[in-house]
């Protein structure tokens, strides 16, 4: 770990999930990742969808169950971070078992998908308490919209 990160989480994988302090918020935090033997990243909404959209070719069944998942039991259960660094508020290693099949598909595991998009979702929540950004982005997956308007939803950069 370097100065200024705080470990959140380490998947069975050996992926370390990171944050750091933001600038647009008191709690504002930055979502890193860093798979062993390699480079630190920043994970972004275009890379699980990304890999929900591998996963879909895999068992669409399973998938579109993790969507909802991800949606009932992340989306609209986390709540704003009133500390810094924040912790993880719903995930549990059970939900993983559920999901496993899908780690045969993409490039993510279920168990990383699951923290980072809880961490991302937090952050919205954080810094846009009224956003539905994330919301709208999975909810567009769920519903089968054409792949550009989910894409687009992704890559938004605005408010």
């Amino acid at each position: 770990m370097w100065p200024g990160h705080h470990l959140v989480h380490t998947t069975a994988g050996g992926v370390k999930v990171y944050v750091s302090k933001g600038r647009k918020s008191q709690y504002n935090f930055k979502v890193q990742y860093q798979e062993p033997g390699k480079r630190v990243r920043t994970p972004k909404h275009i890379h699980l969808i990304i890999d929900l959209y591998m996963k879909l070719t895999g068992n669409r069944s399973l998938t579109m169950q993790l969507v909802d998942h991800i949606i009932d039991q992340i989306i609209l259960e986390v709540q704003p971070s009133t500390s810094n660094p924040p912790t993880l508020q719903v995930f549990s290693p059970q939900h993983v078992s559920k999901f496993q099949q899908l780690d045969a598909y993409g490039e993510y595991l279920v168990e990383f998908l699951l923290v980072v998009a809880e961490l991302i979702m937090i952050q919205e929540k954080t810094n846009y308490p009224d956003g539905v950004m994330n919301l709208n982005l999975f909810r567009r997956f769920r519903d089968g919209a054409d792949i550009f308007s989910v894409v687009s939803t992704a890559t938004f950069r605005g408010r």
